[in-house]
């Protein structure tokens, strides 16, 4: 591993029942980014779980392609959480869930952590992403307009799924999900399924003691 670069705990590994974990992640975690909003719209990188809240996040995941225990929580704007899939076929995916009531928004954001800093930085490019003066935070808008409808109209090559903007009930988001393999018949029992998920939660952290 790179100097300065320390491998994730243990309780990484039990948590999300994983028996590795992406080097770009563990690099990511040893940049000294957590106490600084660098991100656009304030977004912090989260640091490595202590415990076992952070398997309670995971209940916006409804419908995903994989295991859904297979991610890490990695970024968290405001109403919206990223996480990057540890294993399996869609390993390196980022994935991204808005907290917002019976929306049930589970959605691939980036093919790959990559893919994602690259688009943000496309972002800044064309003018959808710029400097805040008031808090001092790269924000998703022009100085007038943000949001999805900016992006839509400004930067149309761009994916408006890897910006940290709502999306909820919006026709794209359930397009996109049916792209990327996430179960729609799951998504329309949302509530039903994320009680499910809340149980299977309850009982893994039962059965790990955290």
């Amino acid at each position: 591993a790179p100097s300065g670069v320390r491998p994730p705990p243990d309780l990484v590994h039990r948590l999300f029942d994983v028996d590795h974990v992406a080097e770009q992640v563990t690099w990511l975690q040893s940049q000294g980014w957590h106490a600084r909003r660098l991100l656009p719209n304030g977004g912090e990188l989260l640091p490595w779980p202590t415990d076992g809240e952070t398997l309670d996040t995971l209940s916006l995941s409804v419908g995903v392609p994989f295991p859904w225990r297979h991610q890490l929580p990695l970024f968290h704007f405001d109403i919206i959480v990223y996480t990057f899939v540890l294993a399996g076929d869609h390993e390196g995916e980022i994935w991204r869930y808005e907290i917002a009531p019976d929306a049930w928004d589970a959605v691939r954001a980036a093919t790959s952590l990559a893919a994602l800093f690259s688009t943000w930085t496309k972002g800044i490019e064309a003018g959808v992403i710029g400097y805040n003066d008031f808090n001092g935070w790269l924000s998703v808008s022009d100085g007038t307009r943000s949001g999805l409808d900016l992006l839509q109209e400004r930067a149309p090559s761009l994916d408006p799924l890897a910006f940290p903007v709502s999306v909820a009930l919006h026709p794209l988001l359930r397009a996109r999900q049916a792209e990327c393999g996430v179960n729609v018949s799951c998504v329309d029992r949302g509530f039903e399924c994320m009680e499910e998920l809340l149980g299977e939660i309850e009982a893994i952290r039962t059965s790990l003691g955290v």
